[in-house]
């Protein structure tokens, strides 16, 4: 399996900021040892790749240091050049990634699935959003136009939502954490709310359920699926309950629900803030180990 990840691009974060983003480097060593994997390192993704996606004035506050400072609360991140290239590098990779599993049937992205980036603005740790730039890429190289968007991550993937609203070739299908972030929601066209607590059978029978009806409507030339480690019980914001051999239980009907209906998948990892980072690196790379088998 191709996987992509960007290389050693370093993002210093204020003292005392917990985003994760450790979890990549540790994410790109594990997945380095599996004889399975052929890892590559993306180059940025192009400012025209990305106004595929974005307003073009939202790219040029992004490019030149020029985010309000109500933008970068939004965010949550703060603005740095650093920032910007690990950003524009992430979407690339997503990119190749689609490319690569159009050919080969599966392929990764060792990060990505930034979700909450919406067409004129970031949120929630997302500064571009790397799936909906993927989809537009590919229709503009006339590699695919009917996409399914399986998101797993367990926060509502609400710019995500919003970018897709009126692409009737698009099909988004997410199960989320109910009383959990974005608080004012962007309605997808396939969701299942979850309440706080909920552990891997009901989480499996709800994915088990909706995953055939997604892609019966959908009927996908490609499937892009969020692997979030968040609905992991020991993440400090996910909130459900589930086991690492739940979240793998996940992958796998996931993988084989698409695989047996014929649908290449691009997945990217999305979320994981477990209070131990290496539990949400043992999911990635749980992940990784699932769609490279």
């Amino acid at each position: 399996m191709q996987a992509f990840a960007h290389d050693g691009f370093t993002y210093p974060l204020p003292e005392g900021h917990r985003f994760p983003l450790g979890k990549y480097r540790l994410v790109r060593e594990g997945a380095e040892r599996r004889p399975g994997v052929a890892l590559a390192t993306p180059p940025a993704a192009t400012w025209e790749q990305l106004g595929r996606a974005h307003a073009r004035s939202y790219l040029d506050r992004v490019r030149d240091g020029l985010l309000e400072r109500r933008e970068e609360l939004a965010l949550g991140l703060p603005w740095s050049t650093q920032l910007v290239e690990r950003s524009r590098r992430a979407t690339a990779a997503t990119i190749l990634a689609a490319r690569a599993a159009l050919d080969d049937g599966v392929a990764m992205n060792l990060g990505g699935g930034t979700h909450h980036a919406f067409a004129d603005a970031g949120r929630g740790f997302c500064v571009f959003n790397d799936v909906v730039t993927a989809i537009r890429t590919l229709r503009a190289e006339g590699a695919a136009c009917r996409v399914l968007v399986i998101d797993l991550d367990v926060h509502q993937g609400d710019g995500t939502h919003a970018l897709l609203t009126d692409d009737e070739a698009a099909f988004t299908m997410s199960v989320n954490g109910f009383r959990n972030y974005p608080f004012r929601r962007v309605p997808g066209d396939l969701e299942l709310d979850l309440a706080d607590g909920t552990g891997d059978d009901e989480y499996l029978d709800g994915v088990r359920r909706l995953l055939p009806e997604a892609i019966a409507r959908a009927t996908p030339e490609i499937a892009f699926y969020l692997a979030g480690a968040d609905p992991y019980e020991g993440d400090r914001l996910g909130r459900l309950a589930l086991t690492k051999p739940g979240l793998q239980a996940r992958d796998a009907l996931v993988r084989d629900t698409l695989r047996a209906a014929g649908v290449p998948v691009c997945v990217t990892l999305a979320g994981g803030y477990a209070e131990d980072m290496h539990d949400t690196v043992e999911i990635n790379l749980g992940t990784v180990d699932v769609f490279s088998a």
